[in-house]
């Protein structure tokens, strides 16, 4: 049987095309298999927009090349994709290594052909059987519903009674089994007490015996927050004088409601002397609970040791599944602990309550964002946020952006003057802007080629803003944009994109630090401190 039986003209040749293009680069390096796998859905991507143009020039009634005209085509078709597909396939390794390179890497041997194909082929396969598995369904249920109602009308509910259950299968079935393994794995993680992590012994220590908070219920990542944080005394090996930081942190199982939570961190705070500090920092973390120890333990050190910080955990699964299930959760715990702290915060006197800064990464960046209203504020706002690799959703973010000043880039934006909101990365930022930085601070920080900040659904039909001249250092000269192509590109750079330290969306203990000292302006560090503290911090191992 020839492939040409089985499959369309026109759709393979889109296919192929869509598949060429998705070996140029995106945003992050990619290996063999990732790289297949974007391919693959590219392919079946391309395949569904050729069958659809197909479909098309048949509906208009256009003219059609006769069966020998046909056959020719084919055969043309056929080894104009096979060459172009080889062609891209050993260019391929050479665009990724362009990536490599602006992240300090050294280049990869190459991303292997043949598992790039076979994959990608694998993908298609499956993608279309269950395209076909869909189609031959809407056939079935429209040749059923013809007896009843007129053709249209049976077309019609047709394919809406083929989604739904499409759509009820895939969701109640496939994508509720999976994600009830996933939970039953990472709960089991996140109960898990590491042998080398026992109980706080010091009653001050959240977590210990005297602790409002018990240690079995902070989670895994709570616990590491706790256990790991620098002292006074390794503070001091670059201060010279230091306290120990104060850091509470509430677990998903140490109460039952967001509101109790809040609450109880609340106590703890008060209890252990948070509010006797200069500083209190209101932290929001991922998706896992996890707190970058980049970000609090730069903080700590820039304000040697005089700092609390408070955290309440509200999932413990990755950050794109917490935001695809758990999204509305993860802004109730956040609103809720917001409202607890900064509601006994601003009851307290002005001249001797501590200055409240907001710290959030990823998921935690747009929870941050979401836990405040400006208007609840206004008379009496806190300090400042530091809002890191902010996603492509939050609102504040992508209002801002939109409204950049004139002439200034998408991935740098410069926002009325800098008065109020500062973007930066360790290509520089924060010190733009022709106002001052006053007293009430936002900073994003975030990496150019960062795909969790910069992906957009809309770059599947338009090209993103950041990818205009001039283009952050960071990002591939070679990266062009193909409609759908490029947004799956980043849609995979997203999930599955894995870049090296203060790239992408791993940012670097010398990004926070940059941040930090920037945004709440500590005294006494100079150029000489500061590159010392950087030192310091990436070779920090508190085991």
């Amino acid at each position: 049987m020839r492939l040409t039986h089985f499959f369309s003209t026109a759709g393979l040749l889109v296919a192929t095309i869509f598949f060429a293009l998705s070996l140029t680069p995106s945003l992050i390096p990619r290996e063999g298999v990732v790289q297949g796998v974007i391919s693959g859905v590219s392919l079946a991507a391309g395949y569904g927009v050729g069958v659809f143009l197909h479909w098309l020039w048949r509906f208009f009634e256009l003219p059609s090349a006769g069966a020998r005209a046909s056959r020719i085509l084919r055969w043309v078709t056929g080894s104009f994709c096979a060459l172009l597909a080889v062609l891209f396939l050993w260019n391929a390794a050479n665009w990724q290594n362009t990536v490599r390179s602006l992240m300090g890497l050294e280049d990869a041997p190459g991303v292997r052909p043949f598992t790039v194909a076979v994959v990608a082929l694998l993908v298609f396969l499956v993608l279309v059987a269950i395209a076909k598995l869909f189609r031959r369904l809407y056939y079935f249920l429209s040749s059923k519903l013809e007896r009843r109602a007129p053709r249209r009308i049976s077309m019609v509910l047709g394919l809406i009674a083929a989604i739904v259950l499409f759509w009820s299968a895939f969701n109640d079935v496939i994508l509720t089994a999976a994600l009830k393994r996933v939970d039953r794995i990472y709960q089991q993680l996140d109960a898990r007490i590491a042998p080398d992590m026992p109980e706080p012994t010091d009653p001050m220590t959240p977590g210990s015996a005297k602790s409002l908070v018990r240690w079995e219920d902070m989670g895994h990542q709570g616990r590491r927050y706790i256990a790991l944080g620098p002292k006074a005394g390794d503070i001091a090996e670059v201060t010279g004088s230091a306290k120990d930081p104060i850091r509470v942190y509430v677990g998903l199982n140490a109460a039952e409601t967001p509101t109790e939570r809040a609450e109880l961190a609340l106590k703890e705070l008060l209890r252990v002397g948070g509010f006797e500090r200069p500083y209190l920092i209101l932290i929001t973390p991922t998706g896992t609970g996890w707190v970058d120890p980049g970000a609090i333990n730069s903080i700590e050190y820039l304000l040697r040791g005089d700092v609390a910080s408070v955290a309440a955990q509200y999932s413990y699964l990755p950050s794109p599944i917490a935001l695809m299930t758990e999204d509305a959760y993860g802004r109730e715990t956040a609103q809720a602990l917001f409202r607890t702290v900064y509601g006994h915060w601003s009851g307290l006197p002005h001249d001797t309550r501590p200055r409240l800064y907001l710290f959030g990464l990823s998921l935690g960046a747009l929870n941050s964002d979401r836990s405040f209203d400006f208007y609840d504020i206004i008379n009496d706002p806190f300090h400042g946020a530091l809002w890191v690799g902010p996603p492509f959703r939050s609102d504040t973010w992508r209002e801002v952006t939109a409204d950049r000043d004139p002439g200034s880039p998408a991935w740098l934006p410069e926002f009325r003057d800098g008065a109020v909101v500062r973007f930066g990365n360790h290509f520089g930022g924060y010190e733009k802007g022709s106002a001052a930085w006053g007293n009430f601070r936002l900073a994003y920080l975030q990496h150019g080629s960062d795909p969790i900040v910069f992906f957009e659904p809309e770059a599947a039909y338009r090209m993103p803003a950041w990818m205009k001249a001039p283009r952050a250092p960071d990002v591939s000269p070679d990266l062009q944009w193909y409609p759908i192509v490029t947004m799956l590109q980043l849609a995979m750079d997203m999930h599955a994109g894995i870049a090296p330290m203060g790239f992408g969306h791993s940012y670097a203990p010398a990004d926070y630090v940059h941040a930090w000292h920037q945004l709440v302006a500590p005294p006494g560090w100079d150029e000489a401190k500061l590159k010392l503290l950087n030192e310091k911090l990436l070779k920090w191992n508190p085991r």
